[in-house]
């Protein structure tokens, strides 16, 4: 016995997959925003220090240059006492042991920056550590001028920042984790319609539909799946409808070959019963070939097997041709028939089909039409589109049963004593289907008007 799937399953789930896809991409654009911030703010203070730096450094070097070491300590008293960041600003004159000359360069220890290179150091200030930028210069009697920021309030900035975007992280984090599991809810809730329908419909109810709502894929899918399933209903009906009229419609003939053959069977039968009860009994069989060979006609246009037979026809040449083999069987019924049409109106088809299609409409009128009346068989351009129509002026279809005479087996009431086996109009439909081609039947008042459009 298999055994039942848990109800999330993160492998098996294109669902789950998606929301985690959409939580990942969400976190990594969390990142990238929050990268662009943290640049955009710790990065352009640094960057304004290192300037600051930079352009202090050159301008005391400039006063050495100029005006010896008077005039450079005379510029780092300025510097250190104009009131512009004095409390931050770091300047110092060191001789070659270490020791600092000018300046409130604290006590240095250790190695010296990498001289005209900036870089990041420790000092001590006010009794504890801090964080420094420095820049060191060599003067030419062997001083050093080390020009610096204090950077405790960019140190305090700088955390600041982090902490906030450490929680913005956290928070988007779960916010992209929720958001992801509604996403995930939502389109299982989704394909669960689908899914209920589909499983309904497994279980024998073929009038199921799935619940459309807005306009979205998971909609126009769900009109899509709804439109299959009114197929597959309509073609699961027709073929309950088919072998119900099958069994009908073969019963009184096969009943009638068994009784014939069972009487040419008697003892007492002469010759001439036996040749007429034979004869009959072929002429029944026969009847029933022809409804099977009608059966398949309707099933292979239906399939598409012919559509690789299709080649430029002239829809005209083939109607007058189908008018003139059928004019002897009108006269018998004291029937007119008439072509009338356009010379040449091109059509792209299979020719044996085409004209199978007109026969049966052709045979049809002229069975329904009334003597000394007419039936017209007329092709014609309309637009870009070719069109053949055969109408008649007998007493049409009642307006109940035109939407059903194309279905097979089915004959309207008052022409049940006609021969005929209800399938003529359903091979034309068939036939018209695989065409591409749009089968229309309607009350011409008199008479019954059929017409096949072929699309240009």
């Amino acid at each position: 016995m298999r055994a039942a799937r848990p109800a999330f399953s993160l492998r098996g789930s294109i669902a789950a997959h998606l929301a985690v896809g959409v939580g990942l991409l969400l976190a990594v654009a969390v990142a990238a925003v929050s990268l662009v911030f943290y640049l955009g703010t710790v990065g352009v203070f640094e960057r304004s220090i290192d300037n600051q730096v930079s352009a202090i450094a050159a301008r005391m070097v400039q006063a050495w240059n100029d005006q010896g070491a008077q005039a450079l300590k005379h510029e780092i008293d300025v510097q250190l006492n104009d009131s512009i960041d004095s409390d931050i600003e770091i300047v110092g004159l060191l001789d070659d042991r270490g020791r600092v000359l000018a300046g409130n360069l604290p006590v240095w220890r250790g190695a010296l920056p990498v001289p005209g290179e900036l870089a990041f150091a420790t000092i001590e200030r006010d009794g504890a550590p801090v964080s420094a930028r420095l820049l060191a210069q060599h003067l030419d009697d062997g001083t050093v001028l080390v020009v610096g920021r204090d950077l405790r309030e960019l140190d305090a900035i700088r955390t600041v920042i982090e902490r906030a975007l450490a929680a913005s992280a956290v928070v988007s984090v779960l916010l992209a984790f929720l958001g992801a599991l509604l996403f995930r809810r939502s389109l299982e809730a989704r394909i669960g319609r689908i899914r209920r329908t589909a499983a309904r419909i497994a279980a024998g109810d073929l009038s199921s539909r799935i619940d459309v709502q807005g306009d979205d894929e998971f909609a126009r899918l769900g009109a899509d799946i709804n439109r299959m399933l009114d197929r597959i209903e309509s073609l699961m009906e027709g073929v309950r409808h088919v072998s119900n009229s099958i069994a009908h419609d073969l019963r009184t003939p096969l009943g009638r070959v068994r009784n014939r053959l069972d009487r040419a069977l008697q003892a007492a039968a002469d010759r001439d019963s036996l040749v007429a009860d034979a004869r009959l009994a072929i002429e029944d069989i026969d009847g029933l070939i022809s409804l099977f060979d009608k059966l398949l006609q309707i099933a292979a246009a239906e399939a598409g097997m012919r559509t690789r037979s299709f080649e430029a026809l002239d829809l005209g040449e083939i109607a007058r041709d189908m008018t003139e083999l059928y004019e002897a069987a009108a006269e018998e019924q004291g029937v007119a028939l008439r072509f009338l049409g356009d010379e040449a109106v091109p059509v792209r088809g299979d020719r044996h089909l085409l004209a199978n299609a007109l026969a049966s409409l052709i045979d049809n009128a002229i069975k329904y039409a009334r003597a000394g009346l007419y039936v017209d068989v007329e092709v014609r351009h309309r637009g870009r589109d070719a069109v053949v129509t055969v109408r008649d002026y007998g007493p049409g279809v009642p307006e109940g049963d035109l939407d059903r005479v194309t279905e097979r087996f089915y004959r309207v009431d008052q022409s049940r004593h006609l021969p005929g086996n209800g399938l003529g109009l359903s091979i034309v439909m068939a036939i018209a289907q695989l065409h591409g081609a749009a089968f229309e039947l309607r009350n011409a008042g008199p008479g019954l008007e059929v017409s096949i459009t072929f699309a240009g």
